[in-house]
């Protein structure tokens, strides 16, 4: 029979049912309750902060990777380059510049190019499988440049593509290369050097049947040029010393009285282009951070956030920001407010003045290069000054390893409190249960005496 409770005009409240009649699912629940329940709430209190916080600092590490990517997409020289060289004539020349260059204007003559050493052997009538050692041993084929010899076996019954092939195979690393030119007279073996210059012509020797009858088919020699009526040469097309910071790539000559002018001067738009793209990443990191860290205030009420005050976070600002106030270099440009660079009081955030930094291109773009890219440069410092954040063992991936430990934890001790409550609702529920049992036998007993006494008491009034 279910038990039912009810309430009297006194407020007692009154039973009835199997038992004592009393609710004790409700007591038990009760009791569990009051145990447990603090234990519960502060449990679930720090796996919500503690996951708040494993977010955010994911957050700050993405974005400090980010940054590190981004910066150092900027640390060549070519990607902060200021200068831009240019050839009027560029069939006579190309023109390239790195940071050591200057703005300056060059008048260019080109009277002949540096040409590499070809030489020919004598004619094969039989072709490309001319057998050219009919002996039963290998014979050597020495070819000879500057100070240096190599040695080519000639295997007996080798053929003349056998020998280009070999010569191809063995010499390819030394610049060395073979190859048949054929016509109806018959075939001929060509050997030539991707080396140019005066000294190193191709010389044949040895006991093979082959190093007899090479002849010269172009003779090495060097370029000869002038630059503002200075003549000059040089061993290679390719010219790197000429004009300090500024590499010539010859491609042919100029007619007379018909120079090409060179001309190295502010690429602008270049170095602007970089610049901006440093000063994104650095702002789009600084903003990730205050997202996490600042504070918001809404009339009266002041709300933290989740890293609020957190020491690393202050460690990981002052390290960047202690390199952003540095200076580079000893040049006249070494500061970044000196192009125009500043950081924003409300935000913290960096802008960019264009008319000063206008101003500081069209007298120093070489320098503000520098400033970013120099072995201690702004991205080198910066790069150092945010590596022992960033990696497997960084204070970042520490960090997030510490949380997730904690949160791994806190799972353990919802568990264990999950198993504290089973046993203690159990152990109740006995408890509770055997006084309703034996209640249920006390209400039993006086229900038999009060039977009892009620059938005396009716015999002794007969």
């Amino acid at each position: 029979m279910a038990s039912t409770i009810s309430t009297s005009t006194s407020g007692a409240i009154s039973t009835s049912g199997v038992g004592s009649g009393i609710d004790t699912a409700s007591i038990v629940t009760a009791l569990v309750n009051a145990e447990t329940a603090p234990k519960k709430s502060q449990i679930t209190a720090q796996q919500t902060t503690t996951t708040t916080q494993l977010s955010a600092v994911g957050t700050i590490k993405s974005a400090l990777e980010t940054y590190r990517t981004a910066i150092g997409k900027l640390s060549s020289e070519s990607s902060f380059n200021g200068l831009t060289g240019t050839s009027s004539i560029t069939t006579a020349a190309t023109v390239t510049v790195d940071t050591a260059a200057s703005s300056g204007t060059y008048s260019l003559e080109v009277s002949q190019l540096a040409t590499s050493s070809k030489v020919s052997s004598s004619v094969f009538a039989d072709g490309t499988t001319s057998v050219v050692n009919s002996g039963t041993e290998a014979t050597t084929l020495t070819i000879s440049q500057s100070d240096s010899d190599y040695n080519v076996s000639v295997a007996a019954g080798a053929t003349l593509q056998q020998v280009r092939d070999s010569i191809n195979s063995q010499l390819k690393s030394q610049g060395i290369s073979a190859n048949i030119l054929t016509d109806s007279s018959g075939s001929r073996l060509v050997l030539s050097s991707s080396k140019t210059g005066v000294d190193t012509d191709l010389t044949i020797s040895g006991d093979s049947a082959l190093s007899s009858g090479f002849t010269a088919v172009t003779t090495p020699q060097n370029a000869k040029y002038s630059i503002d009526g200075i003549a000059m040469e040089s061993t290679s097309n390719t010219v790197t010393s000429a004009i300090s910071g500024v590499t010539l790539k010859l491609t042919g000559t100029t007619e007379a009285d018909k120079p090409s002018t060179l001309t190295v001067s502010t690429s602008a738009d270049t170095l602007k282009s970089s610049v901006n793209s440093f000063i994104s990443a650095y702002n789009a990191l600084m903003t990730a951070i205050n997202g996490q860290t600042k504070t918001t205030t809404t009339g009266d009420s002041v709300t933290a956030a989740t890293l609020t005050g957190d020491s690393t976070m202050r460690q990981l600002v002052s390290a960047v920001r202690n390199e952003l106030v540095s200076s580079s270099g000893n040049g006249p440009m070494s500061m970044l407010s000196q192009m125009g660079i500043n950081t924003v009081q409300t935000t913290g955030l960096l802008a960019l003045d264009d008319t000063k930094w206008d101003k500081a291109v069209a007298s120093n773009a070489a320098d503000i290069a520098k400033v970013f890219t120099d072995k201690d440069g702004l991205v080198a410092r910066m790069t150092s000054a945010t590596a022992a954040y960033v990696g497997t063992d960084g204070i970042l991936s520490s960090r997030v390893t510490s949380l997730n430990d904690k949160l791994s934890q806190l799972t353990e001790s919802q568990e264990a409190l999950t198993r504290r409550t089973a046993s203690l609702t159990t152990t109740l529920t006995a408890k509770y249960t055997a006084m309703d049992t034996l209640v249920a036998q006390l209400n039993a007993t006086s229900s038999s005496i009060m039977t009892t006494l009620n059938a005396l008491n009716n015999s002794d009034n007969d």
